[in-house]
């Protein structure tokens, strides 16, 4: 459903949802709880260990494209088109620093849950449609993928 209202109405759909789901975004320790809602994360990142697949690989791109391109940019530099005037801007995903720095677990608590799920910007909206999905190991790949070389 949100993936739909992206590609329809572009980046200000992202904007407004991510003013509209600052709110309910849950804490780190929440998130992180077997019994709590962090559960679809264990449930995404379920066989860590196996390789993704093409279909799992074209879906997160997609993803990426359609959904987290628009504030980081289509290569990750934190420039998208929904960036300007976002405080904090969005992540550059290029910069080997923070990819040195991040864990994979990391990453993939604040595709499925926002920024605000793990101390950051509530302006990252969460992907709960997508938290207990292979894509969301795909999306991680992809982001892996896009620090500078």
């Amino acid at each position: 459903m949100w993936g739909n209202a992206i590609r329809r109405q572009g980046w200000a759909v992202v904007l407004a949802a991510s003013a509209a789901w600052g709110g309910i975004a849950c804490t780190e320790k929440e998130a992180a709880s077997p019994t709590g809602s962090g559960t679809a994360v264990a449930a995404a990142s379920a066989g860590g260990g196996e390789a993704l697949t093409p279909a799992v690989r074209k879906e997160a791109e997609e993803v990426f494209n359609s959904r987290c391109s628009v504030c980081h940019g289509p290569r990750g530099a934190g420039d998208g088109p929904a960036s300007k005037g976002l405080t904090p801007p969005p992540r550059n995903f290029q910069d080997t620093d923070w990819q040195g720095e991040v864990s994979d677990e990391h990453i993939e608590k604040i595709i499925a849950y926002g920024g605000g799920a793990v101390g950051r910007s509530p302006a990252m909206p969460p992907n709960p449609d997508l938290a207990d999905k292979p894509v969301v190991r795909g999306l991680r790949e992809h982001i892996r993928g896009l620090a500078a070389k």
